[in-house]
């Protein structure tokens, strides 16, 4: 069955940075768009960043823009987010996301950013 298994998530100061990982399983990884999204206590679900089968096209949201990286290893079956500059108000609960028919989310990482 599919799985997607995030990690890297944890508490850091404003101003620093963290890489969340995505391990996918269960599914042709390199046949599928992936995304992140976060989801803040109290709001929805937002879309952080989109990235392509090939990795050749990315899209972020414009509060991250600049900051945050996504990419992907093909060959490992993974997804990445590099968070830099981090700042309060991205703390939330980081979700993987695969484009497969239905969607499916990975459990989650909490990211919080506080000194």
């Amino acid at each position: 069955q599919v799985q997607l298994v995030e990690s890297g998530g944890g508490l850091v100061q404003p101003g620093g940075s963290l890489r969340l990982s995505c391990a996918a399983s269960g599914f042709t990884f390199n046949n599928y768009p992936m995304s992140w999204y976060r989801q803040a206590p109290g709001k929805g679900r937002d879309l952080v960043a989109h990235i392509s089968i090939t990795g050749g096209s990315t899209n972020y949201a414009d509060s991250v823009k600049g900051r945050f990286t996504i990419s992907r290893d093909n060959a490992k079956n993974t997804v990445y987010l590099q968070m830099n500059s981090l700042k309060p108000e991205d703390t939330a609960v980081y979700f993987c996301f695969a484009h497969l028919r239905g969607g499916s989310w990975g459990q989650g990482t909490q990211v919080t950013v506080s000194s």
